[in-house]
């Protein structure tokens, strides 16, 4: 497959084109998609009550191709009852991710128990009755309860609540897979763990660092801002151990000039090895110190673990820095001067830094280096986790933790006079490894995929068939619905976002709540989340004086939920009203224009690290997984991945200079090989993009290679820096 010169263009918007006769039209498309919901891919500037193609700055149009792919499986036509009584469950295992996601909408409740080779179709009554009965006969620390970020604020709210009164702390979302190790580590730094700009401090910075990520492909619509900012004569320094093409040049189609011309995007590319960033990013921190470049009054005044940090930074040798890295003094230097010389800078990353066993200390690191020049608590600069999934930020805001934040548990207690469970409560990892252990018995899952999620996919696969119930509320199919099957497997079919009967909010990741008006319904059996959710709470915990304060069937109505999430939930005052004035907003005491930090002291932590070793050698490659530019988090959309030039999925993209190192021959049919398990039948695959002795392979199919290895502060596994062998 040839691989294209730039990112966005005309290929996408071909693609456009043929998703739009996919659905039945242009015009259906496009009243899809400007619809007054917010977008149901990633959390960048998405559209909301203004409309579907507006970002939270009101520009028009602004949509990507992820949004178009999401949608257009949205609009998927039903899964025929024949399907199942067609196809086992042994068939449906050999079915590829892009497969299971094409076979269209799940329209009725599913069932399959141990034994049984196909799926069935059931009632809502006895999907429902069967969870509820099993609930009941259930300690409550034997359950687990997992969130995917495509959900809304409501929902999230309500399952939680349902859980904790349930009686259990069980309660975890999919950030812990993710994006758990920015919260952990901006917390630590700055005492808040999400965005610290707004999407119009991103439109004047002058410098923005893209590390670890490739948003060209998986946030397309950070693309228009960084256009902005190349035009104004900014500059975009990219650190990633990969050249993507959609950061070397970009084609954005709602500007004639970069779609017929091109946009070059990055300024400074360097090339890190896998696992070396938090080495680079101290050695940038150590030239801008040899150069004076610092902003002494700053740290002075603002910061705290200063000193220690800095004897850290002069003792660290440059000889360790470059080993440890895998740049060159000029790669370092080339970055530190481009930072010296800026004046409004934003750091921003992606999975590239938090999926490591040091994810905190890569987060740290990053804060390190942007205090260092008083580059927070300013306008127009600051630091800018980019979110993966459109309301992954949302459910964590509301509650989707296993421990809660103090005042939303004293806010609950009092508000509806309750008792809330104290234990400490498993994380995503920690629920699975208990699962594995057969301490826990039903796991209930609002979207997602929590088999193809996990590292160890084997592992996974094993722990989730423990399990005595699994239940998953989904809109598609996916590898979760034929691996890691429990003794009884339930699926509950789920009205998607803009089908929603009532209007739902999500947040955006510069901390920006939305409204979703929702929308008519496409098929007749999916039901509404919060509706779904108030019922089996209602089966398990009946209201009255019997059983306990709380009616559940007031919590069907998405209105009364926002207005227990004002009254618990810091910050969210204004969502109570927010469906009558149609006002949305942003969460105050999140973005930091003033050097005035959320810490105790109102001081921003400097923190000191080691420097871990650059691990591999001899015949090993560190191999990380990547998502394709067909495929959004775990959902694959298209079997290619159009920007690196890739035609397939089943490949292992290695430099072409370690082909004669490994003994491999090009494009050979090869084995991969890691400590937790082995993936045969694999193409090695040239790959010029790639630092040598690095390697990519496609996420989650690859999941069957990656240990359970997990940084020990946020608990986030380490999809990255594996050490493999080809063979």
């Amino acid at each position: 497959m040839k691989k294209v010169d730039a990112g966005g263009g005309w290929p996408a918007i071909r693609y456009t084109l043929r998703k739009a006769r996919e659905v039945g039209g242009w015009w259906k498309l496009w009243k899809a998609m400007r619809s007054r919901n917010a977008c149901k891919t990633c959390a960048l500037g998405m559209g909301g009550q203004r409309g579907g193609m507006v970002n939270e700055s009101g520009r028009f149009p602004e949509v990507c191709k992820k949004s178009l792919q999401a949608m257009a499986a949205d609009m998927q036509g039903a899964i025929p009852d024949s399907f199942w009584n067609t196809y086992t469950i042994e068939q449906l295992r050999k079915f590829t991710p892009q497969q299971l996601e094409t076979c269209g909408r799940l329209v009725t409740p599913l069932r399959i128990r141990c034994g049984e080779t196909n799926y069935r179709p059931i009632s809502w009554e006895e999907a429902l009755g069967a969870i509820a009965d099993k609930l009941r006969q259930t300690e409550p620390d034997r359950t687990f309860w997992y969130f995917s970020g495509r959900s809304s604020n409501e929902a999230g709210f309500l399952l939680q609540l349902f859980a904790r009164l349930y009686g259990t702390n069980n309660v975890n979302n999919c950030s812990y897979y993710c994006h758990q190790a920015s919260g952990v580590g901006l917390s630590s730094a700055i005492g808040s763990g999400t965005a610290t700009v707004v999407l119009e401090d991103l439109e004047h910075a002058d410098c923005v660092f893209l590390i670890g990520g490739n948003p060209a492909s998986n946030h397309p619509r950070l693309m228009t801002s960084l256009m902005h900012l190349r035009r104004r004569g900014g500059e975009v320094i990219v650190i990633n151990p990969v050249i993507e093409t959609g950061l070397v040049k970009f084609r954005i189609p709602s500007s004639v000039r970069s779609l017929l011309f091109g946009t070059k995007i990055a300024t400074t590319y360097v090339q890190v090895d896998i696992g070396g960033d938090l080495a680079l990013l101290t050695g940038v921190a150590k030239r801008i110190v040899e150069m004076g470049a610092q902003d002494k009054e700053f740290l002075q005044n603002h910061c705290e673990g200063v000193e220690p940090w800095l004897q850290s930074l002069a003792h660290t040798s440059w000889d360790e820095i470059t080993a440890k890295s895998g740049c060159t003094r000029q790669d370092i230097d080339a970055v530190a001067e481009k930072y010296a010389s800026a004046k409004r800078v934003v750091f921003s990353w992606t999975m590239g830094i938090t999926h490591h066993v040091h994810g905190v200390e890569n987060v740290q690191a990053i804060a390190n280096l942007a205090l260092l020049r008083g580059m927070v608590g300013r306008p127009h600069a600051g630091l800018m986790p980019i979110r993966g999934h459109s309301n992954v930020q949302g459910v964590g805001s509301v509650g989707v933790t296993p421990q809660l934040k103090q005042a939303i548990f004293e806010r609950l207690e009092s508000h509806f006079k309750i008792s809330l469970p104290t234990t400490p409560g498993l994380d995503t990892l920690g629920c699975m490894e208990a699962a594995e252990r057969r301490e826990l018995k039903v796991g209930f899952c609002l979207g997602g995929n929590l088999f193809g999620s996990n590292p160890d996919a084997d592992f996974a696969d094993h722990a989730l068939q423990q399990l005595e119930l699994l239940v998953g509320m989904n809109t598609t199919l996916n590898t979760g619905h034929a691996h890691g099957l429990a003794e009884d497997t339930i699926v509950l079919p789920v009205l998607a976002r803009d089908e929603e009967p009532q209007m739902t909010t999500q947040e955006s990741m510069f901390n920006f709540v939305r409204l979703s008006d929702g929308g008519p319904a496409r098929h007749t059996g999916p039901r509404s989340e919060v509706e779904v959710i108030a019922d089996l709470a209602a089966r398990v915990q009946p209201s009255g004086p019997a059983h306990g304060p709380f009616d559940w069937s007031d919590m069907r109505d998405t209105g009364a939920i926002r207005q227990a999430i004002a009254r618990v939930v810091p910050g969210f005052e204004q969502i109570e009203r927010i469906a009558e004035t149609k006002q949305e907003f942003q969460i105050a005491g999140r973005t930091f224009h003033e050097p005035r930090f959320a810490t105790a002291s109102e001081r921003a932590r400097i923190h000191t690290h080691t420097l871990p070793e650059l691990r591999g050698g001899d015949r090993q490659l560190r191999m990380m997984t990547v998502r394709s530019e067909g495929q959004f988090n775990t959902v694959v959309y298209e079997e290619e991945d159009l920007y690196r030039g890739i035609d397939r999925r089943n490949v292992i993209l290695i430099h072409p200079d370690d082909f004669e190192r490994l003994g491999v021959a090009p494009d050979q049919t090869v084995t991969v090989r890691s400590e937790t398990g082995e993936l045969p039948g694999i193409i090695a695959t040239p790959f010029e993009a790639i630092k040598p002795g690095n390697a990519l392979m496609y996420f989650p199919e690859a999941n069957v290679l990656v240990p359970r290895r997990a940084d020990r502060q946020s608990r986030t596994p380490a999809y990255k820096n594996i050490l493999v062998t080809v063979e």
